[in-house]
């Protein structure tokens, strides 16, 4: 009995790591900066995680399929083109603005971003002038999302964006702060329950855990670390480029996953997980502060994504207590070795294969 019982969870958490996708911070978060100005035109600036572009590039190949990417600037081009096709202006009767890209490419602001600049004129439209990203949403995947930022006039502020919600009217009133904090939480809770690799960090931490103070000193001391670098990254004040810190929390798994066959001090691991959790908080912070949120909304923008996280944390982490504390009934009141060290091996499978990916040995 024991014994099926300690295969059956071993095959379900087999199963369910080998099934995460390899990267695990891709936020499927794009923004779009507006700048009204005179007679009716529109200056956007689009800007993406690098890596997301790179993906959706990759899966729209067959629009370029005549082109010869390696001369230089076309790539520049194309990733323009791919932006036109899927971001527009129009007026309520269906009327589109002239729309043309003025740059494409990196961002200048930050490397590991690119960014789009594109010009409209509704000088041909009358009344309302709405935009319309919807394509472009879709094209990032059911998770998507694209942060809208209105700068200059009655109407400044910022919204989100969503692969339901209909283009966005710009006479509008936009989010007041509590709906866009209310939608950053939710970005929060998603991006914790998706992030596979802080997960398998957490479960490799907690595997020898027999009492639950210990599991709410890890909790706490990951909280109070990754929150300072995530609010750090998030404000501007300090930041490291988003490989290095895919690269670093990918080694943070293999070591205390690895750590597990050498030391059962769960009391004590608090302080590990205390260091790790600088490093974490970066990761955390790649939804916000590399996606460009607008200084005028990033402290509640913040405060919501980090309330979310913890709030995902906890609803997945602590759960898992009951089904060990259950296993070691089964077992004399005594964890089950073979259980922990099969579970910390497939963690640290898991840690090296995304390690190496983030490195460039493997493909992403």
């Amino acid at each position: 009995m024991i014994k099926t019982l300690n295969n059956i969870v071993f095959l379900i958490l087999a199963g369910l790591l080998f099934l995460l996708p390899a990267e695990a911070h891709t936020p499927d978060i794009s923004t779009g900066k507006i700048a009204p100005q005179a007679n009716r035109v529109y200056v956007v600036d689009i800007g993406f995680l690098a890596t997301d572009l790179e993906r959706m590039i990759q899966d729209t190949m067959s629009e370029r399929a005549d082109v010869n990417l390696s001369i230089p600037g076309v790539l520049e081009t194309e990733i323009g083109k791919f932006v036109a096709r899927r971001v527009a202006m129009r007026d309520e009767a269906g009327r589109a603005c002239v729309a043309t890209v003025e740059k494409s490419g990196e961002d200048p602001t930050n490397q590991d971003s690119a960014l789009v600049v594109m010009r409209f004129d509704c000088a041909s439209t009358s009344g309302k002038t709405l935009y319309d990203a919807t394509r472009l949403v879709a094209q990032q995947g059911p998770k998507g999302k694209h942060l809208v930022t209105v700068v200059g006039g009655d109407n400044a502020g910022e919204t989100m964006l969503y692969p339901t919600d209909p283009p966005l009217d710009l006479a509008r009133p936009l989010e007041t702060t509590g709906q866009l904090m209310w939608k950053f939480l939710q970005a929060g809770v998603e991006h914790i329950v998706t992030g596979y690799d802080h997960l398998c960090f957490l479960f490799a931490l907690i595997l020898w855990a027999t009492r639950l103070w210990s599991v709410v000193k890890i909790v706490t001391a990951f909280t109070i670390s990754h929150s300072i670098t995530l609010s750090l990254a998030a404000l501007k004040i300090f930041t490291l480029p988003s490989t290095l810190v895919e690269a670093l929390i990918a080694a943070s798994i293999i070591f205390v996953a690895v750590e597990n066959y050498f030391s059962r001090d769960v009391d004590n691991r608090w302080r590990n997980t205390f260091l790790f959790g600088f490093i974490h908080g970066f990761g955390f912070a790649s939804a916000l502060t590399e996606m460009g949120v607008p200084q005028g909304g990033v402290i509640p923008a913040l405060a919501a994504f980090n309330v979310g996280v913890e709030m995902g944390q906890v609803a997945i982490v602590l759960p898992l207590m009951p089904l060990l504390f259950a296993i070691d009934k089964l077992t004399g009141g005594k964890r089950s070795e073979k259980l922990v060290y099969a579970l910390s091996a497939l963690i640290a499978l898991a840690g090296v294969f995304w390690f190496l990916q983030r490195i460039g040995v493997l493909p992403g």
